[in-house]
Order: C-alpha cells, then sequence, then structure tokens
C-alpha cells in the first residue's frame, strides 16, 4: 500500500507539469475511496478519488490527476487518504452535548453494572468531595442489573456520607436523590407532584428518591464553575470529532451557548453546532436567546424550540395510549394536556419557529402531530391566504410553506400515524442504537401488537417521511457506527436477538439518514451533507468501507481523520 502510494503521488505530481487551469485549492485531498453522498433511495452514486478544497468548501471531486492539473497551486496542501474510505462527516440529529460533558466531569454512572457498582462509584467521589458539596452526575441503568430494581434514597444515603445528591437516569428522565438532597428541596410527604411529573413514593407517602419527569426540577443543583463548564464541553466535542461527527444538533443548557461562542471566537470550535431553544420558556425569551447570535454562522447558530412531550420506555414514562404490558397500572406521564400544548405550539409557530417534540410513546406522537396540524393551519393567513414563513430558528431563508416540525425518537407509533407524519411533512427524527440497547425489554413494554410500530425505521421511509438520525448522546456512546449497525442489522451487539428484521434498512438508507436526512431537519440539505462542490467539505475517513463492510465489521470500524470545513480536526495516531 505504501509502495502504490508513491506511485500515486509521482503521477499526481507528474499530472500537474501543465498549467493550473482552475483557482487555487488550498487542499487537496487524493487516492481515496470516496463516497460523496447517496440518493434519496439509498443507492451510491460513483465513487471519486480526490477532492479540492478552498475556503472551508468543496471545489470539484474527480479523479486523482484530473482534480490535481486543475487546481494544485504553489500553496496547495496535497494529503494522501492513502486508498481510505472517505464520505460526507455524520450530522448527529439529536445531541446532548452539555449533558456529556458534566457526566465526564461528575459522577459517572454510564455501564454501571449492578446498584453495587453504583454505590462505588458515588462513595469513591464522596470521599474526594468537600465537606457539603453536592455529588451529582448520571448514566445509570436499572435494566442492566440483574434485580432490574430502582435505586432508593436509602441506597445513595448509604454511599453518599451525608452529601446531597442527586444522579440521572441515563435516559434524564428519572433521578434518583438521597436524604440530603430531598431535605434541600423541601419535599416532604406534604409536597404535591409538579405538573408532568411524579415524587415516587413508599406505603407511609415518604419520598422514596425516585423523581420522574419534571419532578426533577425540584432539586436544584449548584451550577458548575466556568471552568469545569468549558472544560466538560470541550470533551464531549472532542469525543464527536474523534468518531467521525462534524455536527451536532444541540439541546444544551443555555448557559453552555457563551462557552460555544467563546470556542469559536478562539478558533478552538472543530465541530458544527445546531442548538435547540427551549419550546417552554416564553417567546419574548425564545426570540432573544434567537437573535443573541447571528443565523447565518455556519458554525453555530440556535435552531428549532424542543419540548418534551414524554418521558422514556425505559422509566415507564413514555405516555401510551393503552397501559404498559408489563406495568398494567401505568400508562406512562404526558408533559402537557392536549390545549396547552396546542396552543403553545400555534403561537411559536406564528412567531417564525421551528418546533420538535421528543415524543416516545403512541399518545404522546399523537398529541404532538394534533398541535402540529393546528400549527400548520395557524401559519397560513385566513384572510389573505398567503403564507407565514418561519424565520427565527433555522439558519437560512426557506422558500414556501416548508415548516420541517419534528418529532424527535418517535419509538411507538399508532398504525395510522405514519400517515399524518406524512401528510403535515413532519420529520422522523431517530435515533437507531437505542434498539441496541432496548430490544432487550421493548417487548415486554409494549406488548405483541404494540411493537411492530416501534422504532420502524422503515415504514416511516415506505410512507415517504423523512427520516434523520443521530445519538442521543450521552444516553447512548455518540459513536455513530452502532446507529450504523442497528440501522442495518436491527441485531444486538452480541449478534443473538433481532427485533423485528422487516424494518431493517439498506446501507446507503442508513447513510443518507445520518447525513443528508439530518441536514433537511435543519434547512441545510444545499450546503450540507454531501461532497459536491459548493458543499461544506465535512468529510470523514474510516478504516473500512462501509457499504462494502460484513454487519459485524462496522461496529468495529475505526475513524483515521475527521475534516471540518476542509481542516482537520481530528487524527488518528
Amino acid at each position: 500500500m505504501k509502495a502504490l502510494g508513491v506511485v500515486l503521488a509521482f503521477i499526481v505530481t507528474a499530472a500537474v507539469a501543465c498549467a493550473q487551469t482552475g483557482p487555487a485549492a488550498d487542499a487537496i485531498y487524493f487516492h481515496g475511496n470516496i463516497l460523496t453522498g447517496v440518493g434519496l433511495d439509498g443507492a451510491h452514486p460513483e465513487r471519486v478519488s480526490a477532492l479540492a478544497v478552498a475556503h472551508g468548501e468543496i471545489l470539484a471531486a474527480g479523479d486523482d490527476a484530473a482534480i490535481a492539473a486543475k487546481y494544485k497551486g504553489a500553496g496547495t496542501q496535497m494529503v494522501d487518504l492513502g486508498g481510505a474510505f472517505v464520505m460526507p462527516g455524520f450530522n448527529d440529529a439529536h445531541a446532548h452535548l452539555g449533558d456529556g460533558g458534566r457526566i465526564r466531569l461528575s459522577v459517572n454512572l454510564l455501564g454501571a453494572k449492578s446498584l453495587a457498582d453504583m454505590q462505588e462509584r458515588i462513595r469513591a467521589a464522596a470521599e474526594k468531595a468537600a465537606p457539603g458539596k453536592w455529588l451529582s452526575g448520571g448514566g445509570w441503568d436499572h435494566t442492566l442489573w440483574a434485580s432490574g430494581t430502582l435505586p432508593s434514597r436509602a441506597d445513595i444515603d448509604a454511599a453518599a456520607e451525608g452529601h446531597p445528591a442527586i444522579f440521572v437516569r441515563v435516559d434524564g428522565h428519572i433521578a434518583v436523590a438521597d436524604s440530603a438532597a430531598l431535605a434541600a428541596a423541601g419535599i416532604t410527604k406534604a409536597t404535591k407532584d409538579p405538573e408532568g411529573g411524579k415524587i415516587d413514593r413508599d406505603a407511609n407517602g415518604e419520598a422514596t428518591g425516585i423523581l420522574r419527569e419534571t419532578a426533577q426540577g425540584l432539586v436544584h443543583v449548584p451550577p458548575p464553575p466556568a471552568e469545569d463548564r468549558r472544560k466538560g464541553l470541550e470533551l464531549a466535542i472532542e469525543d464527536a470529532v474523534s468518531h467521525g461527527v462534524t455536527t451536532v444538533q444541540d439541546f444544551s443548557e443555555w448557559d453552555d451557548f457563551p462557552v460555544f461562542e467563546q470556542m469559536e471566537n478562539e478558533g478552538k470550535l472543530p465541530v458544527r453546532i445546531s442548538e435547540w431553544l427551549r419550546f417552554g420558556d416564553s417567546v419574548s425569551v425564545e426570540k432573544e436567546q434567537a437573535a443573541h447570535h447571528p443565523a447565518t454562522d455556519r458554525m453555530l447558530h440556535t435552531t428549532m424550540l424542543k419540548g418534551f412531550m414524554d418521558g422514556s420506555l425505559g422509566s415507564r414514562t413514555a405516555a401510551m395510549n393503552a397501559p404498559y404490558a408489563d406495568d398494567p397500572g401505568n400508562s406512562g406521564i404526558p408533559r402537557y394536556t392536549q390545549e396547552k400544548l396546542n396552543a403553545m405550539a400555534v403561537e411559536r409557530a406564528k412567531a417564525g419557529f421551528q418546533l420538535g417534540f421528543h415524543a416516545i410513546g403512541d399518545r404522546a406522537v399523537g398529541m404532538a402531530l394534533d398541535a402540529f396540524a393546528l400549527a400548520e393551519a395557524a401559519t397560513k393567513s385566513p384572510i389573505s391566504g398567503q403564507v407565514v414563513t418561519p424565520t427565527v430558528g433555522h439558519s437560512f431563508e426557506v422558500h414556501g410553506h416548508d415548516l420541517r416540525f419534528r418529532i424527535e425518537h418517535s419509538q411507538v407509533v399508532n398504525a395510522g400515524d405514519f400517515t399524518r407524519y406524512k401528510e403535515l411533512g413532519v420529520i422522523a427524527s431517530m435515533q437507531p442504537n437505542h434498539l441496541l440497547t432496548d430490544m432487550a425489554w421493548a417487548g415486554k413494554r409494549l406488548g405483541a401488537e404494540r411493537e411492530k410500530y416501534a422504532y420502524a425505521w422503515k415504514s416511516f421511509l415506505d410512507a415517504g417521511v423523512p427520516l434523520a438520525f443521530g445519538t442521543d448522546y450521552p444516553v447512548e456512546p455518540i459513536a455513530p457506527f452502532r446507529g450504523v449497525y442497528a440501522g442495518v442489522t436491527r441485531m444486538n451487539e452480541a449478534g443473538t436477538m433481532t427485533f423485528h428484521p422487516e424494518e431493517k434498512l439498506t446501507m446507503g438508507q442508513t447513510l443518507y439518514a445520518y447525513t443528508q436526512g439530518s441536514a433537511y431537519a435543519e434547512f441545510a440539505e444545499g450546503w450540507k451533507g454531501k461532497l459536491a462542490p459548493g458543499y461544506a467539505a465535512d468529510f470523514v475517513v474510516l478504516d473500512r468501507d462501509l457499504t462494502g463492510a460484513a454487519p459485524r465489521e462496522i461496529l468495529g470500524t475505526q475513524v483515521l481523520r475527521t475534516v471540518m470545513s476542509g481542516k482537520t480536526v481530528y487524527l488518528q495516531h
């Protein structure tokens, strides 16, 4: 391979004996196996071997000699790709960089194999903490434990050594607090459940420590110091680019946004960030935040409003039309009444915002679709018939009545609602890697009939619904290859279980959803998601060709290089 690279480099050099005929490239990446994109039908286009890059964009794509002859100038950097597979950078359509960073710097409970493991990690942190310091973190998942039992305040009391402590489950929809944290929050027998939330109680009415959905907000953990906030975000971003992610559609705390701005101003932001705002804030606050940073900044800008309709299947807080098959008295927790949701959605759509609703249960999905239908109608003038086009909340002007409402997760859907997605132009923003974690118990939660319409990627595509794929980091690792594997196999990582294989996608369809589909979901398909002239020079170099790899090989994929805006932001050592 090394000898072949030397020969090709000689050929490329010889080819430029003729005068340069096009604009000089900043860099030419050559001797690659380059997939410039995939079609909407998942078909693979013809491959090229070289890319010419200038000013952060693709100048041209073609064969080595032709690209070098036309675009190689005196100062052009020549980068030999060594025959490696290259594809557009992954656009993670749903992530939480702030949470990912904070978990890395706090008590990291990701992968805890048992309650005892969880307690040991908490105890180690408590021993190092100053007296009275809060302990926080997250990532625990009781469905991975042999007991399958939720932790309690008593369990945390035994490990936290008197420190006020609260730890969020991996999905973010329930948390467990110890006695000191509950006391600091003033949670007693008399405390009422907040709207959209629930305080679990024992037979005596005392809080068990489990706080569901909005009840988590009753406990106020002091914010991290500024230096810790930045360090955490840097770690999360490094995690992203090292796994080939060049764009993150992110939902972090608003206090994280100035840190992203600071990093950008210092030239130290190696990934594009499309930041979501909170649907539940007032419209005036949402407008103020949207106007805070230029919407035309392709590196960093705010986009849609993110709202929560329900919780998660793992926490049994996803709002279902019928009770859980393994918990007959429970149908989940809707965050809104339909009337309140409708009014808020209409107001914000008319204000020009793209809306994206977290909805996992079939009841929550139906509520979101009902609200979208009213919001869509309300953005058309009833007098003149003219269209009110959103102008706030996405990067570039969109022509026509193109709202691109989104449902994040879309995990369980009524059979008749696939058509409603299509009719309303709603995007299914999904995370196929969730199935790897959930398939061990999802069928028990949902029952045989309802599970047919769960994680139904192919059914969405067959109905003509746009798909956008992400990871939900740090709920799942940010590595997109787990999602790619799930998309084409619907098999667990051990290879021992398959969940409704009729919903498998082709490799082309999966890669489209992770690149061009994700770009479409943020109104950026005109400049991002494929490697064509005028498009952003965002791409990833991998150690294997995903389009030809055996399914089991996908999981072991390694990133050799990540390029964002034409510059290498990660290089494997």
